[in-house]
């Protein structure tokens, strides 16, 4: 490997928008995301399925196809 050619992998915090701090390392030292594991629906639980408005039904009545 060639000498002073890699970045410097340090220390790093990354910090969200609803306020949680991570601590991990990488090659930049501050990062800042607007979701994480804690305030994301996905994770927290508070993620809600949106119905589809029958579309399966839909489907089946416009090619008539009869469930088995």
């Amino acid at each position: 490997m060639k000498k002073d050619i890699h970045p410097k992998y340090e220390d790093a915090t990354i910090t969200c928008a609803c306020g949680n701090v991570i601590t991990t390392r990488s090659t930049k030292k501050e990062m800042t995301v607007n979701t994480c594991s804690a305030c994301h629906p996905y994770f927290t639980g508070q993620q809600t399925m949106m119905d589809t408005e029958g579309r399966v039904d839909q489907f089946m009545k416009r090619y008539s196809i009869k469930k088995a």
